[in-house]
Formats: structure tokens, C-alpha cells, sequence
């Protein structure tokens, strides 16, 4: 059995999916991907990576937030950066947010993202 998650507190879809999906039986939460959209404009938050990144996650915690969650419930993770050049930048922004034990993580770089941005996360939480 499967129950949407929404809030209008992170960006709504930009495509044909939902901002996470909640296995009720299971007390799993798949999250679809965040990027640094202000969810007020629906527009990319700044040019910079950083802020990208930090609007991300932001985005991200408010979805875990109406899941019932906090970020504690973090058990997997999935970024996608457009230079991994930038990627001790999302380690530093994990640490000061995240605290042990961390989740389990993949990182890729990939040529693009949507709305041009520069990062994308995505999660699994449990609860």
C-alpha cells in the first residue's frame, strides 16, 4: 500500500511524480529527488552551488518533515552533482546537518539537471 506525501513547504512536482511515497506497511519513505528550488518562485534559488545545496536539503527535510520524520530517519542518500569538484562542499553542509551514525550514501556526477540546477538529492528514511 502506498500513501503520497506532500507539503507546499518544498517545491511541487515539476513532472509527473510525487515529492515522496510511504510504504505504509513498511514504514519506508522514498523521497523524489530535491533541487534548490525556491518552493514560493518554483525558480532556482541562486547561482551558487552552496546555496543550491543548502535549499536542497531544505527542501528535502520539509517532504521528511509531513512524512513524520526528522532527518535522524535518513537511512540512504542520493546526490547528483554537475562537477564533482564541488563535492567537499556537500560533505561540509552534511556535517554541520546531519550527525552519526550518517546514512548509507551514493554520489554522481551527471552532465545536467532540471531547471539547469547544479545538485539534486534524494532519500530513503525510515520511521
Amino acid at each position: 500500500m502506498k500513501k503520497v506525501i506532500h507539503t507546499n513547504k518544498a517545491p511541487k512536482a515539476v513532472g509527473p511524480y510525487s515529492q515522496a511515497i510511504s510504504l505504509t506497511n513498511n514504514k519506508l519513505v522514498f523521497l523524489s529527488g530535491q533541487i534548490g528550488l525556491d518552493p514560493l518562485t518554483g525558480k532556482i534559488v541562486s547561482d551558487s552551488f552552496e546555496d543550491q545545496v543548502r535549499q536542497s536539503f531544505k527542501n528535502m527535510y520539509e517532504v521528511i518533515k509531513a512524512s513524520g520524520g526528522t532527518l535522524d530517519n535518513i537511512i540512504k542518500l542520493n546526490l547528483f552533482l554537475t562537477d564533482l569538484n564541488n563535492f567537499s562542499i556537500v560533505n561540509n553542509i552534511m556535517s554541520e546537518l546531519l550527525s552519526q551514525p550518517y546514512p548509507a550514501r551514493s554520489t554522481v556526477e551527471v552532465k545536467g539537471l532540471p531547471k539547469n540546477a547544479k545538485f539534486e538529492i534524494e532519500a530513503i528514511i525510515s520511521l
